[in-house]
């Protein structure tokens, strides 16, 4: 009985306890991924027009994006309360709309409405940042995988979601509302006490390899299965009970990576697992003989960076370390000897934990958020205007489109985390060069919208998905690594502002207004030919308000912008190359591996 309590416990606190447990909580975490979905319930109950609607998403994305009090609380409460935090806020957010849209409790203003929406929204920054901090501290020495992991399951969360909700086959569409409050608050609040950093540095098992080997082929099976079923759905009319076998084996595949801190805890040997340090590589291949740790430091930070020659860089890891060390005996001779005065550090070096007001002061931050917003926000753009765009090409089944680059936006995060990783930990090159890979694959993606050739749509929403999903891998990652884990929360929250700012004014000012020229000039066209083939009575017609609102076809409606779009892709690629140039010695510091 000891013995099981003790391996119970091992359980409790085991790393990949809290990994699977932060996979099963962003599952649900895609709350404005269903925006979409909620979104023409509102409409109809309330009246609103299309122009109020879009107001309710800018509010949605907001929400969405906006995390600096979640990055702070992270870091000054408990994992737990920060998550309660975020469940309180959806639940009081969207349980509210629910209740609106259900006529139970009076219609609020419309700016009333987007505080409810922001605020809704706003608790998925609790999930996403809670999860995020646990575990990249959980695994200091994964962090692209973790990271790519998690925000793809986050990406994926409103296609799990939609495919609960067509179990639940209730004709009251607001029943969709319903779930999005109280489905994820409820999930959040059964796992906020497993979610938490646990030490998880000392728990190295030889077979993390192989763990994490499992996870990749899980989440590749859950994409395939989820694309599968969704053109099933699509194609075939279903009866309820194979839809809801299809969503019980949706859910038997979610809960197969619990198979691994169930082995490692109770079946795997008891012997005491490696600890993964910490600390770069250069510090602990050889312990320092040196008198003061803080001169030490001093030392290696700011002299030995000053008077170290560019090509130790490129010895071999052993060489290298015995150049530094007999350049640090040097400089502490001189020191001591009055020649040399050692320099007082006034912050911290990359590599090291920043503070966010630290890390704003900081050319390679700056570098990184541009890039984020030009990539990411052009690949936004073109999530946010797929339905014109497929429609523009002439496709009936918008939402096909959209379910697929839900599916790509996924595979994206795994791909980025996955080989990122390789090139960190195999080659110690700087994460930043996998961003810059992803902007040149979106580059490709706008240009074929842009062109217009066949499979367009197909083709454009692969590698647009694909490029946008890697960024929300590799950035975060990457911002540990230059920027330190202790702060992660609020560097991150700060990061994904990237995202609404590029949307609004890529989407909410370029693509709309070249979208509506082309639409005026087609409309224009168009009266002129109803004119001369039918005279008066079209003109009657359209003064009675019986045309449509304007639409474009073709691919000239977002050819400029495809074009823009494309344009800022390659700016975002020099300045992650720039940031790559800037952090190679970082890298060569951090991994402390050579390619020799």
């Amino acid at each position: 009985m000891g013995r099981f309590k003790e391996r119970f416990r091992s359980f409790i606190n085991n790393r990949w306890l809290v990994f699977v447990a932060a996979m099963w909580m962003q599952s649900c975490a895609g709350i404005g991924y269903l925006f979409g979905s909620i979104s023409p319930v509102i409409k109809s109950s309330l009246n609103y027009n299309q122009r109020q609607i879009a107001r309710l998403g800018v509010a949605k994305d907001l929400g969405d994006s906006i995390g600096f009090l979640a990055g702070t609380l992270c870091e000054v409460l408990p994992i737990w309360a920060a998550l309660l935090i975020g469940a309180l806020q959806n639940l009081v957010g969207y349980g509210w709309v629910w209740l609106i849209v259900t006529g139970r409790v009076s219609v609020l203003p419309l700016w009333a409405m987007c505080i409810l929406i922001f605020v809704g929204t706003n608790g998925e920054t609790y999930f996403n940042t809670g999860a995020l901090v646990s575990c990249v501290q959980n695994f200091p020495k994964s962090r692209g995988p973790v990271v790519g992991i998690l925000k793809g399951f986050a990406g994926l969360g409103g296609a799990i979601l939609t495919q609960v909700y067509a179990v639940i086959n209730t004709p009251d569409h607001a029943a969709l509302i319903f779930m999005v409050a109280v489905g994820p608050s409820m999930v959040v609040i059964a796992l906020m006490f497993i979610v938490r950093p646990v030490g998880g540095h000392r728990q190295v098992h030889p077979s993390d390899g192989s763990s994490f080997t499992f996870i990749y082929s899980v989440c590749l099976l859950l994409a395939a299965y989820l694309m599968g079923i969704m053109l099933l759905e699509d194609l075939v009319d279903l009866s309820y009970t194979v839809i809801t076998l299809f969503t019980a084996l949706l859910f038997l595949i979610l809960l197969l990576p619990i198979v691994i801190p169930v082995l490692l805890s109770f079946h795997s040997d008891p012997s005491s697992p490696v600890e993964e340090s910490l600390l770069p590589e250069s510090e602990k291949q050889e312990p320092a003989k040196l008198p003061h740790p803080t001169d030490i430091n001093e030392v290696i930070f700011s002299e030995v960076e000053d008077e170290k020659p560019r090509e130790v860089d490129l010895l071999p890891a052993s060489e290298r370390q015995k150049r530094i060390a007999q350049l640090q005996a040097k400089l502490f001779t001189a020191a001591a000897e009055g020649a040399v005065r050692v320099k007082r550090r006034k912050g911290p070096h990359r590599g090291e934990d920043f503070t966010l007001t630290q890390a704003l002061i900081k050319a390679d931050f700056w570098l990184l958020f541009f890039s984020l917003l030009l990539g990411s926000g052009s690949g936004l753009t073109v999530i946010d205007n797929l339905g014109q765009m497929s429609e523009s090409f002439g496709y009936d089944n918008t939402h096909i489109f959209v379910s697929m680059i839900s599916i790509w936006n996924f595979l994206g995060r795994i791909a980025g985390g996955y080989f990122s990783e390789i090139i960190v930990r195999d080659y110690a090159y700087p994460r930043p060069i996998t961003l810059a890979v992803a902007q040149v694959v979106m580059t490709i993606g706008h240009f074929f919208f842009a062109m217009g050739w066949p499979g367009e749509m197909y083709i454009g929403t692969l590698l647009i998905g694909l490029g946008y999903g890697a960024h929300w891998a590799i950035a975060p990652a990457a911002a540990s690594e230059l920027f330190g884990l202790k702060n992660f929360g609020a560097l991150y929250n700060f990061l994904t502002v990237a995202n609404p700012a590029g949307s609004l004014v890529f989407s909410g000012l370029i693509a709309s207004t070249i979208y509506d020229r082309e639409a005026e000039k087609q409309a224009h066209q168009h009266l002129h030919r109803q004119v001369s083939e039918s005279g008066i009575l079209r003109i009657l017609g359209g003064a009675l308000g019986l045309e449509e609102p304007l639409k474009c076809k073709g691919s000239i409606c977002f050819f400029l912008t495809s074009l823009i779009m494309s344009a800022f892709c390659i700016i975002a690629v020099v300045l992650s190359m720039i940031l790559v140039r800037r952090t190679k010695i970082v890298y060569t510091h951090l991994y402390g591996k050579s390619r020799t």
